[in-house]
């Protein structure tokens, strides 16, 4: 298993959480997405390393952005 750390700017509430998690979620080898909405701290696990172009571009998607 691999985990990988991102902090997401922008969220405010579960929401914002929920819509995270299914963006990321759907990368294929995604197997978790944990969300932490007052840190902005999503956590990736995967059954195979993600590519981090990948998890930016599923944030992105959601309406978000991974701080540099």
């Amino acid at each position: 298993m691999e985990t990988s750390n991102y902090t997401v700017t922008g969220m405010t509430c579960g929401h914002c959480a929920s819509s995270v998690r299914e963006e990321v979620g759907s990368i294929e080898g995604v197997t978790a997405v944990q969300v932490d909405v007052p840190t902005g701290l999503v956590t990736v696990t995967s059954a195979v390393p993600v590519d981090a172009a990948a998890v930016r571009a599923a944030v992105e998607e959601a309406g978000y952005a991974v701080a540099s």
